[in-house]
């Protein structure tokens, strides 16, 4: 090290050519490097989608769910599989351990999912697939009064111009209700032509298809063969014929059915301002860079608006791209900073010259570590710039530590060459100490398992080779300038003002510094003591709560978002009216703040009725990824003002919101989120078990227990009932008429749920066309008494006749943890009144070793499961149960976890 300090120090050009390498070879990467708001991360899971439509989640669960369970979790690879069963499909996630391959897991979970050979005939083929997390970048609103039809059609239109664009490859259409075609007939229709839903269904099956004929192979050449009759519109399904007599007299589906070519009834719709609304979202795949396809958007959103009907309007909404302007306007702003600081400060007491090329330490350090992202596999995203903004102040301490020696030697000796090199060489084993110590502290971070690892491993990649580059800064670039070009001769206006400066210093070192240093060192035991204690105090504050723990630093956003559930089964129009009562406090809180501020932070308000596109899109790559589409569910985001024009932050903002809005008694859970990056909940315990009640009864002690904590709020739980059923069974006396339970079963099904007679692909869309009852049928359980069941001579039967009703009530929703049913209970905390830490530690002493030994669960974070036994004791850890806890106390098969944000 020594020798090449002197080298260096020798051959000033070959230190020059060595920065400008660094700094060229970043400037160059910069071009290159891949910009994305968040880390791209492999998710390591492997999702299995089962539709199996107008099923209950029991039904779901015992049909579907279960078989799936049991046939794949043998499979090497597989660490944890999470199940739920919900109203209509079968969702299973099975969890890759650490190093497992994740094809082959896929082609085996395929191999086996498709093995089973016991799934009813009503599901549709799963949908097997390595879960990958896409990332969205912005979203363009296209709003106005009008049709959604209409709206629907624009979006589609600008979604295929926005993907034709270069810099865009993906874009999905969000808000707007699948399109469906329905074909209704009523029961008198069906009566007065002695028709079935069966006859109906074949009608349209054989009248509508296209077939492939084969070939003539002529003299002439070879002619291909057509039938060409394939319905795509409402109108060519009502010219099918139903069937034709001798007489040529016929019957088309139009003369007994009604054909609404219109949209699924899932009861999906949004508002953007008020106003009807469609949402095209916008990704960012491969190498694409998140900046790029953000500005083309805005190109894209200037050009169009003067393209579109009057009346509507196009809007760039929830644009992530701004979050990593932000982050990179800091990152540049805080470099700036810190050179003029260092600058500022040496100047004051050392040479002009040796503040500079300290200053200049700084952007050379920052261009080798970008110099070396594109082969560590790094990108530009929030993440690794707030890595810059941490790095930033070690960076230019070694330059400092070796500028100041080399100046004191040169002072000293006033030969500049030696002055540099002995200089340099009496700090080179401290300051490289210090920077692997440094190094050494960030490299495990490189090694933190799952998603979480590999999103904060950008941290080490650019800490560690801005260290490193700052190193060889120090201590070959920097000795190498300050050798030469050192000013000679009695000392300018400048010199005179710099030793006002350091006559100042000396004469504080010596009056005060000095003195207090003499009185340290003789009574040290005093020092020890008072540093002593100033540890105990501050282990203190951590172990009692008073310093409050955040998994990850609050970032002011820009966006507040109210999700709302509602019971199931609510009808759209019930779940609006709850929403719009939301949207009222709102409208009070944005009428508040203009009247007592003078501003108006509100800028847009979006509200979307039937789905919750902000929490099933999660905040980056931790953040849930969920279908919530439900009438019951809905969501309300704003968009603030930037948050330097405003006095309130966010929290405050959502304080006051909550303040604002009535209280909502039916709803099950209204959830105000404030955070850009979702890492989950503030708390969340999951409780595991073979029974639903007993579950239930332990996640109401957990809540009970959560409610009586200062700060805690939002507590609620995963636990929803379902919507109110009729389950039908089939009278005896049916049998004698040739009925049977499938019967009974596959003509309700037609007539409520419908048959799916078919499915097209039209576009983009693939729609279904189904046959059933019409929508003003399906809206009274007296449309169920006066349903006719068909028998197979083709007679009549009253439905009360043939079955009789059993009212009860089932599940929205079942979760499954490794094939046991789980309930997650969850809650925020206020950040101003106290921690999630000491809330969930007091729930692991005194609520959760009592629930039931029947349970068991885990941390939805840490799949590491804990023992935890029915009677508590202040021996068992959180993370494990000591060694106090005997075979009698504590059973392995039983755990209880909890997470904390």
């Amino acid at each position: 090290m020594n020798r090449g300090i002197a080298w260096l120090v020798a051959n000033p050009v070959a230190a020059n050519l060595l920065m400008v390498l660094f700094v060229a070879s970043g400037l160059l990467a910069t071009s290159t490097i891949r910009q994305e708001v968040f880390p791209e991360v492999t998710l390591e899971q492997v999702s299995i989608h089962v539709p199996y439509l107008g099923a209950a989640p029991e039904d779901v669960e015992q049909a579907v769910v279960t078989r799936i369970e049991e046939a794949i979790q043998g499979i090497d690879g597989i660490r944890r599989i999470r199940s739920t069963a919900a109203e209509g499909s079968a969702s299973v996630v099975a969890e890759l351990q650490l190093g497992a391959d994740s094809r082959r897991v896929v082609d085996d979970v395929k191999n086996q999912v498709d093995a089973i050979s016991t799934f009813p005939v009503e599901t549709e083929k799963p949908i097997i697939r390595d879960v990958i997390a896409r990332n969205q970048v912005v979203d363009v609103v296209l709003s106005g009064e009008t049709d959604v039809a209409v709206l629907k059609t624009l979006a589609e239109r600008v979604r295929d111009e926005l993907a034709a664009l270069p810099e865009i490859s993906q874009t999905d259409i969000v808000g707007a209700p699948p399109a469906e075609l329905s074909i209704e007939v009523s029961e008198a229709a069906l009566r007065r032509h002695g028709l079935t839903f069966d006859d109906v269904v074949t009608a349209v099956r054989r009248s509508s298809l296209d077939v492939p004929g084969g070939s003539v192979r002529t003299d002439g050449g070879e002619i291909l063969l057509r039938t060409i009759g394939q319905a795509y519109r409402g109108a060519d399904y009502e010219d099918l014929v139903l069937w034709t007599r001798s007489d040529g007299s016929r019957l088309r589906v139009g003369d007994v059915a009604t054909v609404v070519d219109g949209f699924a009834e899932t009861g999906q719709q949004a508002r953007f301002d008020g106003e009807p609304a469609v949402m095209i979202s916008v990704f960012r795949i491969g190498d694409q860079n998140a900046l790029d396809v953000s500005a083309a958007v805005e190109r894209y959103v200037e050009n169009k608006r003067t393209g579109l009907p009057e009346g509507i309007s196009l809007t760039i909404w929830r644009d992530t791209a701004e979050e990593l302007n932000d982050r990179l306007s800091l990152m540049l702003g805080n470099a700036a900073s810190g050179f003029l600081l260092v600058f500022v400060l040496l100047a004051l007491f050392l040479d002009l010259r040796l503040a500079c090329w300290v200053g200049f330490g700084i952007p050379i350090a920052f261009l080798g570590a970008i110099a070396v992202m594109p082969a560590l596999g790094a990108s530009i995203n929030v993440i690794s710039t707030f890595a810059f903004v941490l790095v930033l102040g070690i960076v230019v301490d070694d330059a400092i530590v070796v500028g100041e020696n080399v100046h004191r030697y040169q002072e000293r000796g006033g030969d500049d060459r030696r002055g540099a090199v002995e200089g340099a060489r009496e700090v080179a084993k401290p300051v490289v100490f210090a920077v692997l110590t440094t190094v050494a502290a960030f490299l495990p971070l490189l090694n933190v398992p799952g998603v979480t690892g590999q999103t904060f491993r950008a941290i080490p990649l650019i800490v560690i080779p801005c260290l490193l580059f700052s190193l060889i800064e120090s201590l070959g670039i920097l000795p190498a300038h300050l050798a030469h070009g050192r000013r000679r001769g009695p000392p300018n206006a400048w010199g005179r003002f710099q030793r006002r400066f350091a006559n100042g210093l000396t004469r504080f070192v010596r009056t005060c510094y000095g003195p207090l240093l003499d009185a340290a060192l003789r009574w040290r035991y005093v020092t020890a003591a008072v540093f002593l204690s100033s540890l105990i105090l501050t282990a203190g504050l951590l172990v009692g709560g008073r310093a409050t723990f955040r998994f990850f630093p609050a970032i002011e956003p820009n966006y507040m978002t109210v999700s709302l559930s509602m019971p199931q089964g609510t009808p759209v129009d019930i779940t609006s009216a709850a929403l719009a009562t939301i949207e009222e406090g709102a409208g009070r809180l944005r009428e508040r703040l203009v009247q007592d501020l003078g501003n108006d932070y509100f800028r847009h308000v979006s509200t979307t009725i039937g789905d919750q596109p902000v929490r099933s899109r999660g905040g980056g790559p931790i953040g849930p990824l969920e279908d919530v589409a439900a009438s019951n569910v809905g969501e309300i985001t704003v968009e603030l003002a930037p948050a330097e024009t405003r006095e309130y932050n966010a929290e405050q903002l959502g304080a006051m919101w909550r303040d604002a809005t009535p209280a909502i008694p039916e709803a099950a859970n209204v959830s105000f989120d404030m955070s850009v990056l979702s890492v989950g909940d503030d708390i969340d315990v999951q409780l595991a078990g073979p029974e639903l009640d007993q579950l239930r009864a332990a996640a109401d002690a957990v809540k009970g227990r959560l409610a009586a904590y200062a700060g805690v709020y939002g507590i609620a739980d995963s636990f929803n009932l379902g919507k109110q059923e009729i389950r039908l069974r089939i009278r005896a006396r049916a049998e004698t008429l040739g009925l049977s339970l499938q019967d009974l079963a596959r003509q309700v099904r037609q007539a409520f749920f419908g048959d799916e007679a078919q499915r097209i692909q039209r576009g983009r869309d693939d729609v279904r066309v189904m046959v059933r009852y019409p929508r003003e049928q399906r809206r009274s359980l007296g449309n169920l008494e006066n349903m006719r069941i068909r028998t197979a001579d083709g007679g009549q039967v009253p439905f009360n006749q043939v079955a009789y009703v059993e009212p009860g009530r089932g599940y929205a929703a079942i979760t499954r943890v490794d094939r046991h049913r789980a309930v997650n209970v969850t809650a925020a905390v206020d950040r101003e009144v106290s921690s999630a830490g000491p809330v969930v530690a007091d729930l692991d002493a005194r609520i959760l070793p009592r629930c039931s030994p029947s349970i068991r669960g885990w941390s939805t974070r840490s799949r590491v499961p804990r023992r935890s036994r029915p009677t508590p004791s202040a021996g068992c850890s959180r993370d494990s149960c000591s060694p106090c806890c005997s075979s009698s106390l504590c059973s392995r098969s039983h755990c209880v976890r909890t997470s904390s944000r």
